[in-house]
């Protein structure tokens, strides 16, 4: 009766955690699924308000309309650029951050790991960082988009977690004995074991570029370097849907909703087309990353 009893509650509790967690997908996928629907949909029905769980009066006009103009497919290939780039940087600068802090033998990382967890707390502000990018002279470059968030003081804790808690010291050891100096060590037998937090650690940085739209406000005056989520805010907010709009009939039903819909739908498709390549490495660098402080 007691063991009767005990599946009888895993189960109810199963039941339970299976609809929440249904809940929460349903609450994360349909703002998503709506965006795509609208975006497809007559303009006119939408403004009637009959586009519900389907689509209604399928078009791909307001995506032909977004192509068709030339800011957007250079905006698509600098945000493409500025991600690429500023992962690539992030990582290099996070993993020789890391490995160093991770060692027992490397004098005062304490300290150095207070300096950086203390800049986790406190930042100088946006008037600082802008006047020390001027200084640089790296005003509308790509290198004041990609060089200032150059490393994350957390993404670097949960990279030195992993590497001291999921690199034996016997591998190092052994490389040791067999002659091996402490940068081959790092390239040829840390990286190749430490996929999983790269993985994680390449998922966060891309989507922070990719979704990054404040930076380039801040450093960049010049449209034609513009990202495309400035694009995608200047058309969501400021409603500037008319240079798009103008591209195609005006009797193809297609409104400014459509538009800004199509917009933000074709900036987040990468991402989600992205995440199921990583997704077995980056739960298990989540996991395994945050074990140990």
């Amino acid at each position: 009766m007691w063991h009767k009893r005990r599946t009888d509650s895993d189960r109810f509790f199963e039941v339970i955690n299976l609809s929440l967690l249904l809940l929460v997908c349903l609450i994360i996928v349909y703002p998503i699924y709506h965006l795509l629907i609208v975006s497809i949909s007559d303009g006119y029905a939408v403004i009637r308000g009959e586009v519900g769980l389907l689509p209604v009066g399928i078009n791909f006009t307001a995506y032909r309309a977004v192509l068709q103009n030339p800011a957007i497919p250079r905006a698509y290939m600098n945000t493409v650029l500025y991600t690429t780039v500023g992962t690539a940087i992030n990582l290099i600068f996070t993993t020789l951050c890391a490995y160093p802090l991770s060692r027992k033998w490397f004098y005062g990382r304490n300290v150095f790991t207070f300096l950086i967890i203390f800049t986790m707390f406190f930042d100088a502000g946006i008037i600082s960082n802008f006047m020390v990018v001027r200084s640089l002279g790296l005003l509308d470059t790509m290198w004041a988009i990609v060089l200032p968030p150059a490393i994350s003081s957390w993404n670097m804790i949960i990279m030195r977690t992993f590497f001291q808690t999921q690199i034996p010291d016997e591998l190092h050891e052994s490389a040791h004995l067999d002659g091996a100096r402490e940068f081959t060590i790092f390239l040829k037998i840390v990286l190749p074991l430490s996929k999983p937090v790269l993985a994680t650690m390449a998922l966060f940085y891309a989507v922070g570029h990719w979704n990054s739209w404040f930076s380039a406000l801040v450093y960049l005056s010049r449209s034609e370097m513009f990202p495309m989520q400035l694009i995608m805010r200047n058309i969501v907010l400021s409603g500037d849907t008319t240079a798009m709009a103008a591209t195609v009939a005006a009797d193809m039903g297609i409104i400014a909703t459509n538009i800004r819909y199509a917009v933000v739908f074709i900036t987040m498709a990468p991402i989600l087309l992205v995440y199921p390549f990583v997704q077995r490495y980056f739960v298990k660098g989540i996991m395994i990353g945050s074990l140990k402080g």
